[in-house]
């Protein structure tokens, strides 16, 4: 028991000093623990890329004149719903979509 708070004081002792300078902390190994118990690596979190505000605005363009509308869709992380079309009706246009018919759809995130 007074083995392992040892050594939980180092670690703690450790991790202080490389916050305080992280230059020296860098250059410092940790040292493993006593625990004869093999420690399991942990698999990788997958980043979440989700937006928490913003708009999904829905648009129909068309790249000919005479030719069936197609859905466009664009997330924005604008909190104007005005806005959001804008950025989406420019997206579209930067997609290769020369003409905006309407805005068919927009959704808060």
């Amino acid at each position: 028991m007074s083995n392992e708070l040892s050594d939980f004081e180092k670690n703690m002792q450790r991790e202080i000093n490389a916050f305080l300078d992280p230059k020296k902390g860098a250059k410092q190994k940790p040292h493993p623990p006593a625990a004869t118990k093999a420690a399991k690596p942990r698999p990788a979190k997958p980043r979440a890329t989700s937006q928490k505000t913003g708009y999904v605005v829905k648009l129909a363009v068309r790249t000919k004149p005479i030719e069936l509308d197609t859905v466009f869709e664009h997330r924005s992380s604008s909190i104007s719903k005005f806005e959001a079309q804008l950025e989406a009706e420019k997206a579209a246009r930067k997609a290769g979509y020369p003409i905006i018919g309407y805005v068919i759809d927009v959704q808060r995130l």
